[in-house]
């Protein structure tokens, strides 16, 4: 079992955390944000990325680095919401890894995340409207998943045990 697991679905759905409690169960495995990879090489931050340089050159980035960690095996690796989306990416994640695909109503994702201000898909017209079209745009794309898990109203625990439970099965 030490092959990559690999977390998508739209932001606020939980990867993050989610990949934080899955890694303290599965010390085995090194934990990759690949959001946070960016940011380290970049030395900046994902909304600045968006501003000064535009989404293309972002996802080019978030491609470099999902190539870079899904190589070896035995990460826990977050992508990021619209990381899946690139076909390149998709079939990266799929051969490297077991990809899960966290989902969430678009209730519960705009309840986490409309207090962040992190967020540059979401910087102009945030609204329910708005996260609702960005899921139904992706949700052909994250359905190629492995797996996936509705996370709406359950902890990062649950979810991560839930995990366990499809990779021991």
């Amino acid at each position: 079992m030490n092959k990559n697991i690999i977390l998508i679905g739209m932001m606020g759905c939980g990867k993050t955390t989610v990949s934080e409690e899955l890694s303290k169960e599965l010390p085995q495995y090194t934990y990759i944000d690949i959001d946070s990879e960016i940011e380290k090489s970049t030395q900046k931050k994902i909304s600045e990325i968006f501003l000064k340089h535009g989404e293309p050159f972002f996802r080019m980035l978030e491609s470099e680095k999902i190539r870079k960690f899904c190589k070896e095996n035995g990460r826990i690796i977050s992508a990021g919401g619209g990381a899946f989306e690139n076909e390149q990416n998709r079939e990266i994640m799929l051969k490297n890894g077991i990809v899960i695909y966290l989902k969430a109503t678009a209730d519960e994702i705009y309840n986490r995340i409309k207090s962040e201000t992190h967020r540059p898909l979401l910087k102009r017209n945030f609204s329910l409207e708005k996260i609702d079209t960005i899921m139904k745009n992706r949700e052909k794309n994250y359905l190629k998943a492995n797996y996936s898990i509705d996370t709406t109203g359950k902890t990062p625990n649950n979810i991560a045990k839930e995990i366990l439970g499809i990779l021991n099965g």
